[in-house]
């Protein structure tokens, strides 16, 4: 399944924030709209086969790679299912615990 529509399960769960930063898995209109419309910038790279790419920050995208380290050493936390508690909180909760330590590395 492409990532975006994984996304689009969670879309309207998104906590606030000023930009989403994808790879180019979450590369759809639709995504980019959806995500305008709640006020976040997307800052995601063109796939390849767009005929117009369009442009991204590739400063900021570059520091992808922190949540990209925080998934690889909390895999457990963000993968391992609860009977009681749906995926999305494991999802959600990761995500929430990368932003946090990006942001205070950032300070």
């Amino acid at each position: 399944m492409s990532d975006y529509k994984g996304a689009a399960l969670m879309i309207d769960a998104f906590p606030k924030a000023k930009v989403l930063l994808g790879d180019r898995g979450y590369d759809a209109d639709w995504f980019r709209h959806a995500l305008i419309e709640r006020g976040i910038t997307p800052c995601i790279p063109s796939k390849t086969n767009r005929k117009v790419p369009i442009p991204h920050d590739r400063a900021l995208y570059r520091q992808r790679h922190r949540v990209e380290n925080m998934f690889g050493k909390n895999q457990r936390l963000a993968t391992h299912p609860h009977p009681l508690r749906p995926m999305r909180t494991y999802f959600m909760s990761a995500i929430a615990i990368a932003a946090t330590v990006i942001f205070w590395l950032n300070k």
